[in-house]
């Protein structure tokens, strides 16, 4: 089973929409004797990291999610939830991450040219790194994928797997152990998102 986070930021509909069309079990739980039932777990994010963190915070669920991912238990942060992954996030101020990749979530407007639109939305090939991480089992390189964001991830190269052009390599894909990581939406993404959706419940 599969258990996505429910803190009350995330794309829930769509994310459980995708794995159910794989028939891949899932719950949407805030329930942490779920959370460690589960074989796996998705921490979703859309909106402001200080907002986010806190939401999860708040819910008790940050040192079960220690927990499990300390007993090696696959996690797969999307979007604003792999932002969270990292050490820190300079989102409109410092804001201290989950910590379990190393790596900051950087302003991406400060290190592009001015005619280049932030949020960066829209459409984007993937260049693949490490052809051999699970979670690009059924990937291919030049695939393209959705991404939505203004902030991005840095200093981050011992954990990129894939990563995007626009102007900037993003880091698109980040894996430090069996924590995973999507800048961009799988559940968005067509079908290059439910086979990387499909990869990630055979870790």
């Amino acid at each position: 089973m599969t258990a996505i986070i429910n803190y009350g930021v995330g794309n829930l509909f769509s994310l459980t929409g995708s794995l159910r069309h794989l028939g891949i079990d899932t719950v949407v739980t805030a329930d942490a004797d779920e959370i460690r039932k589960a074989d796996r777990i998705i921490l979703p994010g859309v909106g402001a990291f200080a907002d986010a963190k806190q939401k999860l915070l708040d819910t008790g669920l940050v040192p079960v999610l220690e927990e499990e991912v300390k007993n090696g238990k696959p996690l797969l942060g999307i979007c604003l939830g792999m932002q969270m992954l990292f050490e820190k996030s300079y989102e409109y101020g410092e804001h201290e991450g989950l910590g379990f990749i190393k790596g900051a979530v950087c302003p991406l407007n400060e290190d592009i040219p001015s005619d280049l639109k932030v949020p960066h939305i829209g459409w984007n090939k993937l260049i693949i790194k490490d052809r051999s991480n699970p979670m690009l089992k059924y990937t291919n390189d030049g695939d393209y994928v959705y991404y939505v964001h203004s902030f991005y991830a840095k200093n981050c190269d011992d954990s990129l797997i894939a990563y995007s052009e626009y102007h900037v390599n993003i880091p698109g894909l980040v894996n430090s152990g069996n924590v995973f990581g999507a800048q961009f939406h799988p559940e968005k993404s067509g079908e290059v998102g439910l086979k990387m959706l499909k990869a990630f419940s055979e870790v």
